[in-house]
């Protein structure tokens, strides 16, 4: 797992000690492992920013004399104001106008060599991750991706260990059941990125059927302020077509002589960001099957979720 199992005391920190000089200090120490936790329980770069910044409130207000365990103790609070807002997040999802894709965010290049951190903030991950029920996702994140142990866990959600244990169960063959087990070879992906370009510039509609695993499912995010489709797009022919069709035409405003692509690591993957005059107007991430061929195509280009990548904001992992 990318982070130490929950238990113990960081850094030999006892009871009514803040190492580092004060609470700010401890805060900032532990400052990404809670972005990254609240990250990946709401899919939305400025809702964990926001998860955090009030997790600083707390914790610089809470009397931290009994608090032995600073990074536990920093995790719970996330957790729960994270669970805070996925419910009301979940509630207003169900109004949104078409596919609801999480934020893309910029991952450091060595990110995509650990294969299970990279799964853990893939498009597909958050979108199979969106799902579960919050309390589910939260146990899922912590135990199965940061490594808390149950106990902890249940201590950080306030439930017992025996239903802990009960959602993580239930959260895992659910995640197992709908996971689709892509390639993780850089090279292949690269090489279907490419191909999938080729053909889409090209306008060769059977190149891109051969691009395509028969049962290719294609996501288009534009929040209903963007084209985009509706609903998503099933099956290689259907998906070639949208395609071809939407290729070479102006969007966001922005005509097809100024656009441009480019190469970027996005959640953990290698992807292209579609850049016009004045910033990102979409980014594209691509899943790859067993035999190099494209499974699922993420396209998010609702400007309100492209903040991230025009700040040049990257995910601490």
């Amino acid at each position: 797992m990318n982070e130490k199992p929950g238990g113990g005391q960081e850094g030999g920190a006892v009871m009514g000690e803040e190492p580092g000089g004060g609470p700010d200090a401890v805060f900032q120490e532990h400052r990404n492992l809670l972005f990254a936790v609240a990250y990946r329980m709401l899919g939305i770069a400025a809702d964990a920013e926001d998860a955090v910044q009030d997790a600083w409130l707390r914790w610089s207000a809470a009397d931290r004399s009994g608090v032995a365990d600073p990074r536990a103790y920093l995790v719970r609070i996330t957790t729960n104001l994270a669970l805070d807002r996925l419910r009301s997040a979940q509630a207003q999802r169900e109004s949104y106008v078409g596919p609801w894709l999480p934020e893309p965010m910029l991952t450091a290049p060595d990110v995509a060599e650990d294969a299970e951190l990279s799964e853990s903030v893939s498009m597909a991950m958050l979108v199979v991750l969106e799902t579960l029920s919050p309390l589910e996702r939260a146990v899922f994140l912590l135990k199965e991706v940061f490594g808390f142990p149950y106990g902890e866990i249940a201590q950080a959600l306030d439930r017992s260990e025996t239903a802990v244990r009960q959602l993580g169960t239930r959260a895992r063959k659910h995640v197992e059941a709908r996971r689709p087990r892509f390639e993780t070879d850089r090279r292949a992906r690269r090489e279907a990125t490419e191909l999938f370009l080729e053909a889409s510039l090209g306008g060769d509609l059977n190149k891109l059927m051969e691009a395509l695993a028969p049962d290719v499912v294609l996501w288009t995010d534009g929040g209903g302020k963007v084209r985009a489709a509706r609903r998503t797009i099933h099956g290689a022919a259907k998906v070639a077509r949208w395609v071809v069709a939407v290729t070479g035409l102006p969007y966001a405003g922005v005509r097809p002589e100024d656009m441009r692509l480019r190469w970027a690591e996005l959640n953990g993957l290698p992807g292209l960001v579609l850049d016009g005059p004045d910033g990102p107007i979409a980014t594209i991430t691509l899943e790859v099957d067993g035999e190099g061929r494209i499974a699922e195509i993420h396209m998010v280009a609702n400007p309100d979720k492209l903040r991230a990548i025009s700040a040049n904001s990257e995910l601490p992992m």
